[in-house]
């Protein structure tokens, strides 16, 4: 993505992606319903922080949005104040075939499960 601000963030390039990270940023409930609703964006979209409803303080989400982009899950880039979001799923898709999918599914699984 490019960027229309002077406020880079930093993401780590692909071969940087370690699965431990992945799994990590993963592992956590907020982040996981990150990960979720970007999922069903078409490929082009981005959705701002604010569109993603986590019961947690504003601190708490800006955290989790942290861990995931540092992990390589997400890319973040500011359009005016708003950091926007979108999934790396090619690269996580290239460097761990079926992963996102497979956790996707187990997590939607366990919704079902759970409900």
């Amino acid at each position: 993505m490019t960027s229309t601000s002077a406020r880079p963030l930093e993401h780590p390039q692909r071969e940087e992606i370690r699965l431990e990270a992945v799994l990590h940023a993963l592992s956590d409930p907020m982040r996981l319903r990150v990960v979720r609703y970007l999922s069903v964006l078409d490929d082009h979209d981005e959705a701002p922080c604010s569109a993603i409803e986590l019961a947690v303080s504003k601190s708490t989400t800006t955290h989790h949005f942290r861990v995931l982009r540092e992990a390589g899950v997400i890319s973040q880039i500011y359009r005016g104040t708003a950091k926007m979001n979108k999934l790396r799923r090619d690269d996580l898709d290239a460097l761990f075939p079926r992963l996102l999918d497979t956790i996707l599914d187990a997590d939607a699984a366990q919704r079902r499960r759970l409900a």
